[in-house]
């Protein structure tokens, strides 16, 4: 599963940066570059539109994971042209950027736009496939997400869109509940569907969230 990000429009990145005469720009070698918002190619081509713009780039990274590897280590190697950057432009995930931020002890800006987590499909495309809402109902739905594929979020499906299993939306889109239906008469489990799940609890996932796993694993060993 990836971070599928969209590269924002030049004037948004210029406008981020305008205080700024210099800039370091650090892409990822992981879902950025399969997003090609920011690989080595992507880096490289932001890097002369920032010269074309009038800034000064101090210097290039891509390192492996932008969200992870972003380290004291990497700024030892690169301390001079780190220096000598007024900004950090991040072609990375927001997880990325925040990451920059904490660990190079410089001001940046993202590049990109985190738009879901997901996985790619045929020709580049992607499809979200968790939205991390803390509330899985994937063994009544034979493992297919209604809350990320069906395009209304319908926890009880199918409604009354659906058209030879597309649906109503448009844009070549299957209906999720019909997808669900056929997973789940391939493993004779269509009792599973018949279930009635209760409307979506929305305080499953706090926001901001944090939990202290090892707290939660000793309230569970107590069980």
């Amino acid at each position: 599963m990836k971070t599928i990000t969209q590269q924002k429009p030049l004037e948004e990145i210029l406008e981020s940066i305008a205080r700024d005469t210099s800039v370091f720009i650090v892409g990822c070698g992981t879902c950025a570059t399969l997003c090609r918002t920011g690989g080595v190619e992507e880096v490289a081509v932001m890097a002369e539109k920032l010269r074309d713009a009038g800034k000064i780039v101090t210097g290039t990274a891509v390192p492996p994971t932008g969200c992870d590897e972003v380290t004291g280590e990497m700024g030892r190697a690169l301390r001079d042209p780190l220096a000598g950057a007024d900004v950090v432009l991040v072609m990375s995930c927001a997880f990325g950027v925040q990451t920059a931020a904490s660990q190079l002890k410089k001001p940046v800006a993202p590049a990109l736009d985190t738009l879901f987590m997901g996985k790619e499909g045929p020709a580049g495309r992607y499809s979200e496939i968790c939205m991390q809402c803390g509330q899985c109902v994937l063994s009544a739905t034979g493992g297919i997400c209604p809350v990320t594929v069906c395009h209304k979020g319908l926890l009880n499906g199918p409604c009354g869109g659906t058209n030879e299993g597309m649906c109503e939306v448009g844009s070549g889109r299957e209906c999720a509940w019909t997808l669900i239906y056929g997973r789940l008469q391939a493993q004779g489990r269509l009792d599973a569907m018949r279930k009635y799940q209760a409307p979506k609890s929305y305080n499953a996932t706090l926001r901001p969230g944090m939990i202290d796993l090892t707290h939660s694993r000793e309230e569970a060993a107590k069980q």
